[in-house]
């Protein structure tokens, strides 16, 4: 009898549901972007967009939209910082279809609130994608590196174990 070693095809279906990766594309006169290949199958049945937590803007799968706003909404509508919470991801939240050419409409009070022209960065945050623009991203990737540059035990805390 053979032996399928199932713990690692496991770990393999769990990165290859991850978004990965940085990816250069453009929005279209109508606020159309077209959405890697690789990140297709994952929002099929469609996605969630919101304003990010920097300047930029999240793109959830159905699924992950789902888990996500069950945690925010454990929180005490008496907690003013969870209510501002609540309204950044939900008064800023958009259900957003893949077209037959792969692209999502991004809305225009979104592609204005992060600065999004023609051209943008989607990077891969692992359960979710991150939408900047080029100009921003730059910035934000300056500063991360900076950061480690400077601070050698920046990620000490974390308790990262590879297995």
């Amino acid at each position: 009898m053979e032996r399928r070693d199932t713990r690692r095809s496991a770990y393999k279906r769990r990165v290859e549901q991850m978004f990965l990766g940085t990816y250069e594309h453009t929005l279209d006169d109508k606020g159309r972007l077209t959405i890697p290949v690789r990140y297709r199958e994952f929002i099929n049945d469609g996605a969630y967009i919101t304003k990010g937590f920097d300047t930029n803007l999240m793109v959830m799968s159905v699924a992950s939209f789902l888990h996500f706003s069950e945690e925010i909404s454990k929180k005490s509508v008496t907690d003013l910082n969870a209510r501002l919470l609540k309204r950044m991801i939900f008064g800023r939240a958009e259900k957003v279809e893949l077209d037959r050419a792969g692209r999502i409409l991004i809305p225009a009070f979104l592609r204005e609130a992060v600065n999004l022209k023609s051209n943008t960065m989607i990077v891969g945050a692992n359960t979710y994608f991150e939408i900047w623009s080029p100009e921003l991203w730059i910035a934000q990737n300056e500063k991360m590196n900076d950061l480690i540059a400077q601070d050698a035990q920046f990620f000490q805390n974390f308790d990262l174990p590879i297995v």
